[in-house]
């Protein structure tokens, strides 16, 4: 079994979307069968990345940063697509942060790390714009020795 962790920015250039998935399909056909994908089920690339799970067959495995995180979603049609991800999750476990910060972010981030084998992240490579993003998380994985593939096309800009 493969446990792969993901961290992802929220918005990404409609222009990289496709360069994206290519690269994590072809890295996640490439690990170790069972997968499991763990994700906090963001808007944008978490979101894709879970759907890509899925599609290859893969569990998911969901840790929500807190119990008002459904608040912090900004359009209808990525709460609906949170939603259904959620559904299709084989396992979801909250954290214990009662409403949503930058902090119960990080938790999560780290979290999904922590019970990680290795970590994918799409990521411009630039810093976290808040605590909590993907910066921070590829940080923690390579300070804890685990395996990063960061995934973003070249030149591309956020």
């Amino acid at each position: 079994m493969t446990a792969v962790g993901f961290s992802g920015h929220q918005n990404l250039p409609a222009q990289g979307i496709s360069h994206i998935t290519q690269e994590m399909v072809s890295h996640l056909e490439s690990v170790e069968r069972p997968l499991v994908g763990l994700s906090s089920l963001a808007a944008g690339a978490d979101q894709l990345f879970a759907r890509i799970v899925l599609a290859a067959g893969g569990s998911l495995h969901v840790l929500i940063p807190s119990h008002d995180y459904a608040s912090t979603f900004h359009t209808a049609t990525d709460l609906a697509d949170y939603h259904a991800l959620l559904g299709r999750a084989e396992q979801a476990r909250h954290l214990a942060f009662q409403t949503a910060s930058e902090e119960a972010f990080l938790a999560a981030g780290h979290a999904v790390v922590d019970e990680a084998d290795e970590l994918l992240a799409v990521w411009d490579g630039l810093p976290a714009r808040g605590l909590g993003g993907t910066a921070d998380v590829v940080a923690y994985a390579e300070g804890l020795g685990k395996s990063v593939t960061v995934v973003w096309p070249m030149g591309l800009r956020r």
